[in-house]
């Protein structure tokens, strides 16, 4: 192919998921968009005007699938950002002029949009020079140079359309059935000016006619954020004032307007969009700059680890924001330098070979690198993090003992000792299930005088004596030991042989003390015993048979003291008489303690408990009980006496008990008399009618029912004195019978009059302070004392007739006129009728006591028959208060007797009025 001519043409689909290759049709949903994110076409060095580069022949819009979904009919706008280049509607990318010498490679973005749809497509492709092994990197330079063509790509002029204008197009831009497709305005991010820096011109067609202006509107222009964009009025220029950043505010939709010198509208309004193309300016950020994972040792290939994640701030529809995973490096490369690998997409780290042993590396360190451009190294960034990937332990370490056989030395006797310690190792996670031992004994010990505890630090075997051994019977033990782990072994892990092994022990000979054969030891012997009575032979017996040794005995403990003990051959001998009734016997039984030590070195002793039993004898007599009582000087039923006996013996030592009264004196048995109520009681009561008051002292003889018998006469103090009904003592026959002398009698006088002075003292006090209480003025008011004051109260209203109040009552009259004038007849009920008062019976001077009760009838009678007496029910009216008062004064009112009226009288009527008598009776006091 000669030079200028196509060098490498591909036919891209949408939505394909490899580079330059043919994709079959889809049968999975379409989804709009380039077939690549990334184009890199390989071209001659002198590209010649109108030749094709590259060509996609299947791109759609947003809601239009394939050709081979059937909705293809919808037509899509492309723009190039490289103004050498541009892209035909069927999607081919041509030279726009011919291109000379091409010596660095070119890249530009190409956009495609649907008519009517805000939503853009982008895609970036490369044109690297042909002879070139691998594509050119870009530089700065050749940055700075494509964001430059950028800026020069954009179209020149954009006129208000149209309506039914055809065949016309500028700037290769499309135009539609009915109305210009107005393409985006492309802007770069990051741009470094010069600004303001003008993207477009807005013209219309009347401009040649009238004088135009032209403005902007939304946000960006007179819209927050304001003053990023503006027009020349006059001209129609539209300038970008300052550099644009995508991850800020991705497009811009602004309105032109035009309108005449009037301000009269003169074009329609059109829509701008203004998209700012993303570059790849920010790196990949990972979430965390260190990820912790882990995994189990041996687990195999393909075991899920953790995962890592990396966002991209730019463009995520784009290279730019597409990010891509790999491990850089392995720390450390045991056993294989590449035991794990990512997933480029989902940054999923997975296990790639077998071989992971905790006991050999138990972390590793990898670090994963993040770019983005797809991976692209060449024009992607990157970063990294650091995964730390943890091996966790499982048990495929048996343990294992350090040697095959343990021995240790034990003294006999001797509980709760390390005979000693079986040392153990173990690879596993130290302080874990799978590395804490477990130790067994599995022979060698059949009476369980062993056991083995785990010391938790150091993991070792603790062999002791839970149960004493003797060197008499058990010289020496041979154990077989068996250790494990709590947690089982790993599937597919056996135990090793070295967890077994034998432990030798030996029994260490002590010097063990003398024991008594029978400790304690019963005998039985009746009290009473002489001193020196041999009671029996008390001998301990040396256990350490292959020891010849001498035992001596010594007495330990002796209470009473009664006891001694031969020192060479341990024969029990008595000192004094042995008593059953004494302190120290209980429960009939007295115990000793004797001490046998025998000669060896060290000396050992043991001690061994003596028991007498003490059989009873009938030493001792029985005592009465009561030894004193009281009863009453003549016989009485209930005043008698019920003796008993106390006895110190056992049976059938003690009762039945027989009291008898003596022969001397005579006079016992002749005031006195004893009859039996049974074994142990009997009943002493008089004999004779009466006795004389007195304290009598008198013997009485109890037997017990031993064999033989044996007696004692007990005295007997019994006060006789005189008694109630009831045959209870009186107080004066209590005290005469007790027999107090003249002392006692002159102290109990005297104790009484100092008691009758001081109430005496107590009745004078009183008296002196109520007359001073009397004396002294009241501290509250007469009128509010209660003391003997009579007591006014309300006066009690009438039934429900004198509800009904004419208040007009309680005011005061003009005069009384009008109830002078008042026709007869016509009387209010509670008004005073103007008549002659009713005569009330006058009470005589010197009345009889018998005519009371005539003269308060006669005056009852006339008072209910008066008729200027107000009603019964009806509206008391009392005398009006100020001035005015129909009432007269007080000092009208005259007696209706004259002269002294003698109450004297009054005496003669009994109790009921001798107050009255006298308050109204005559006399000097008066």
């Amino acid at each position: 192919m000669s030079v200028g001519c196509l060098i490498l043409a591909c036919t891209l689909l949408v939505g394909a998921s490899s580079g330059n290759k043919a994709v079959q049709p889809l049968k999975a949903p379409c989804r709009p968009g380039f077939s690549q994110n990334f184009y890199t076409v390989i071209v001659s060095r002198d590209v010649l005007h109108g030749q094709s580069i590259l060509k996609d022949t299947t791109l759609s819009s947003e809601r239009v699938k394939f050709e081979d979904c059937q909705r293809s009919s919808r037509e899509v706008g492309f723009v190039s950002s490289d103004p050498n280049f541009g892209v035909r509607p069927d999607g081919t990318v041509y030279a726009e002029q011919e291109v000379a010498n091409l010596s660095e490679p070119v890249q530009f973005m190409v956009t495609a949009r649907e008519l009517h749809d805000p939503h853009i497509w982008e895609t970036t492709v490369k044109l690297a020079l042909a002879g070139h092994p691998h594509p050119l990197p870009l530089t700065k330079v050749g940055i700075e140079e494509m964001l430059s063509r950028v800026w020069d790509s954009q179209p020149r002029i954009i006129r208000f359309p149209r309506r039914h204008q055809r065949g016309s197009s500028v700037n290769g831009l499309r135009r539609q059935k009915r109305d210009w497709v107005i393409p985006p305005i492309n802007v770069p991010e990051n741009s470094r000016g010069p600004f303001p820096h003008m993207l477009v011109r807005i013209r219309s067609d009347q401009d040649k006619d009238v004088g135009i202006r032209y403005s902007i509107t939304g946000a960006g222009a007179d819209q927050p954020p304001s003053g990023i964009y503006n027009i020349d009025p006059i001209s129609g220029n539209m300038f970008v004032t300052q550099p644009l950043d995508r991850e800020e505010r991705a497009s811009f939709h602004l309105r032109a307007h035009a309108v005449d010198m009037n301000g009269n509208q003169v074009e329609n309004p059109i829509d701008l969009y203004i998209y700012v193309i993303d570059m790849n300016d920010n790196r990949p950020e990972f979430q965390n700059q260190v990820y912790n994972g882990s995994v189990a040792e041996g687990s195999k290939p393909g075991s899920s680890v953790m995962q890592v994640t990396a966002t991209d701030s730019d463009d995520s529809t784009t290279a730019n924001g597409m990010v891509r995973y790999r491990i850089l490096s392995q720390t450390p490369h045991s056993p294989i330098p590449n035991m794990f690998t990512i997933n480029s997409e989902t940054g999923h780290i997975v296990t790639v070979a077998a071989g992971l042993d905790r006991e050999k590396v138990s972390q590793y360190t990898i670090i994963v690198q993040a770019t983005d451009m797809e991976g692209n190294l060449n024009f992607g960034l990157s970063n990294t993090a650091t995964a730390l990937i943890s091996i966790t332990d499982i048990n495929d370490n048996p343990p294992e003992l350090t040697v095959r056989t343990f021995s240790g030395e034990v003294p006999e006797n001797k509980v709760n000792v390390v005979v000693t310690n079986l040392t153990v190792v173990d690879r596993d996670q130290p302080h874990s299930p799978n590395w804490n031992a477990v130790y067994r004994i599995v022979s060698g010990d059949p009476s369980g005088h062993f056991t083995i505890r785990t010391n938790p630090i150091t993991n070792e075997g603790m062999l002791t004596v839970v149960k004493p051994v003797d060197f008499e019977m058990n010289r020496a033990f041979m154990l077989t030991v068996v250790v494990s782990n709590q947690a089982h072994l790993a599937s597919g892990i056996q135990s090793s042989l070295q967890s077994t092994a034998g432990v030798t022990i030996s029994v260490q000979d002590v010097n063990e003390p003398p024991v008594f054969p029978v400790n304690p030891k019963m005998i039985r012997f009746e009290e009473g015993v002489p001193a020196g009575t041999t009671l029996t032979v008390f001998a301990a017996q040396d256990p350490d048979h292959f020891i010849h040794q001498i035992v001596r005995y010594s007495k330990l403990s002796d209470p009473a003291n009664w006891l001694k003990i031969n020192r060479t051959n341990g024969q029990i001998t008595t000192m004094a008489l042995l008593d059953r009734e004494s302190m120290y016997v209980k429960n009939n039984v007295y115990e000793a303690t004797f001490l046998a030590f025998d000669n060896g070195s060290p000396q050992a002793s043991g001690t061994g408990t003596l028991q007498i039993y003490l059989i009873d004898v009938n030493d001792n007599a029985p005592v009465l009980i009561p030894r004193e009582a009281q009863v009453c000087e003549r016989a009485h039923p209930h005043s008698r006496i019920n003796i008993t006996a106390s006895d110190a013996d056992t049976d059938p030592n003690v009762g039945p008990f027989v009291f008898e009264l003596p022969t001397f004196p005579a006079s016992v048995r002749r005031n006195w008399t004893i009859s039996r109520l049974s074994g142990d009681y009997a009943q002493l009561r008089l004999r004779i009618p009466y006795l004389e008051s007195a304290v009598y002292e008198f013997p009485i003889i109890v037997s017990d029912s031993g064999n033989p018998p044996l007696s004692n006469r007990s005295l007997i103090r019994v006060k006789v004195c005189p008694c109630d009904d009831n045959g209870d003592c009186s107080a004066t026959g209590a005290v005469a019978a007790a027999g107090l002398g003249t002392g006692a009698i002159i102290a109990i006088l005297i104790c009484i009059i100092i008691l009758l002075t001081m109430v005496l003292l107590f009745v004078v006090w009183m008296k002196r302070r109520e007359k001073e209480r009397q004396a002294k003025p009241l501290l509250i008011d007469p009128e509010d004392d209660v003391r003997d004051n009579i007591l006014k109260y309300d006066e009690e209203g009438g039934g429900e007739e004198d509800q009904d109040y004419d208040l007009s009552q309680l005011q005061q009259p003009e005069s009384l006129d009008h109830i002078i004038n008042k026709p007869a007849g016509v009387r209010r009920v509670d008004e005073r009728p103007v008549i002659t008062e009713s005569q009330y019976p006058v009470r005589p001077s010197l009345p009889h006591p018998g005519d009371i009760g005539d003269f308060i009838n006669d005056g009852l009678r006339a008072a209910d028959n008066d008729p200027t007496a107000p009603p019964y029910d009806s509206l008391l009216v009392f005398d009006y208060e100020g001035s005015g008062s129909t009432a007269g004064s007080v000092s009208s009112l005259n007696s209706t007797s004259s002269g002294d009226q003698d109450y004297d009288f009054l005496n003669d009527w009994g109790p009921r009025f001798k107050k009255l008598a006298d308050l109204y009776g005559g006399g000097d006091d008066d």
